[in-house]
């Protein structure tokens, strides 16, 4: 049998802007990405802390070192700058596997940056 199980998250980070006329996806620091094991292009969900929305879409690569979340397209109706968002990331897992999982939280300060 496979799960739906947490592969990484990035807890809290501020939106640090939208783009309602973008074509969609949420643009993250590529520090970010990388320290959550985040894919271009990968699936993600975005929860806001700030209204409780919950949205799946996909990630994109930002500026790294620039501290950028940016809600685009549709999803940028649902969140202002300033918002707290969580960003989830998901795995596909065998149950031989799901204690071997590793998952991955990073925390960031109020500029979005990794927090030690």
């Amino acid at each position: 049998m496979l799960r739906i199980m947490l592969k990484s998250k990035i807890h809290r980070a501020r939106v640090t802007e939208t783009n309602l006329y973008y074509e969609g996806s949420i643009t993250i620091d590529e520090d970010l990405m990388k320290a959550a094991n985040i894919c271009d292009g990968e699936k993600v969900e975005v929860l806001n802390v700030n209204n409780g929305l919950r949205l799946e879409t996909y990630a994109i690569k930002g500026k790294a070192g620039s501290g950028v979340i940016c809600l685009n397209g549709p999803s940028a109706r649902g969140s202002c700058e300033g918002d707290q968002v969580i960003v989830l990331c998901y795995v596909l897992v065998d149950d031989k596997e799901v204690n071997a999982l590793q998952r991955k939280i990073i925390k960031v300060n109020e500029q979005n940056q990794i927090k030690n």
